[in-house]
């Protein structure tokens, strides 16, 4: 990696930290809560985390645009003219966040085309910034510690462990788990169920439940980079800058060698 490629990372990464940071005054305190047109909610810690990382990020790349959950994402005929752009969730978890719960993040992706090439994700509440790039791999920082590299684990097809969402599991899990008796599970709110796997900590999150590109794209880059793979139920890798916003049902796992498809049917 470049110097250059080293200093962005590392600003990415403070931006992130930055962000996070402003959520934290409202966190577990008394907080209005408001309903987006997609019914889904948004608070000021939202909004605030949203500020800081767009006027961030403009002023450490200001030929780049950036879209963020809580801006407006434009026509596809614009957006599809943007090689490279910045692809943000402010406040991944925020259903976690308003029950008090520690497990939201702050996600920044660098797109590339219809990939993420770099992503940031980082957990206010416990300071750590997990990130990863393809060539130099993933990474988790703690604060005021070394950064450690991440790598997936293979997978033992008798003892997996399949992470779920905590508010959007839905009956296609319970069904798939229904099928893997051997099988253990973690719940887990935001993109923290990615970084688990990247870690080698889990192995497979099954997602059918909608999502937007900005809920996945970081935690897919840190994942990717640490060996893993984000695919659709078709096997084809997930896209991003689509017509629509909206991810398709996906599968996240750490073990490429594993026929995860097969688990579907």
């Amino acid at each position: 990696m470049s110097q250059a490629d080293a200093a962005l990372v590392g600003a990415v990464c403070e931006v992130a930290r930055e962000a996070g940071r402003t959520t934290l005054p409202f966190h577990r305190a008394p907080l209005a809560v408001e309903r987006k047109a997609d019914d889904s909610p948004v608070t000021a810690a939202d909004r605030a985390a949203h500020t800081l990382i767009v006027e961030a990020l403009q002023r450490l790349t200001p030929a780049l645009p950036v879209l963020s959950e809580e801006s407006d994402a434009g026509a596809f005929a614009e957006r599809r003219r943007w090689p490279t752009f910045w692809l943000v969730d402010p406040l991944d978890g925020t259903k976690e966040f308003i029950k008090g719960s520690g497990e939201f993040t702050v996600n920044i992706a660098l797109i590339s085309g219809s990939e993420p090439v770099l992503g940031v994700v980082h957990v206010p509440v416990s300071g750590v910034t997990y990130w990863g790039a393809r060539g130099p791999g993933a990474f988790r920082l703690e604060p005021g510690q070394p950064p450690v590299a991440l790598r997936t684990r293979p997978a033992d097809p008798e003892r997996l462990v399949v992470v779920a969402s905590r508010d959007h599991a839905g009956p296609r899990v319970e069904a798939l788990l229904a099928r893997l008796p051997t099988a253990s599970t973690a719940s887990l709110g935001s993109s923290l169920k990615f970084c688990l796997i990247a870690e080698g900590r889990a192995d497979f999150y099954p997602r059918f439940q909608p999502t937007s590109e900005w809920d996945t794209a970081a935690a897919q880059a840190v994942l990717e980079a640490a060996g893993g793979a984000v695919t659709d139920t078709a096997g084809q890798r997930l896209a991003y800058n689509k017509d629509v916003l909206t991810n398709p049902s996906f599968l996240a796992f750490g073990d490429p060698r594993q026929d995860w498809l097969a688990l579907l049917a």
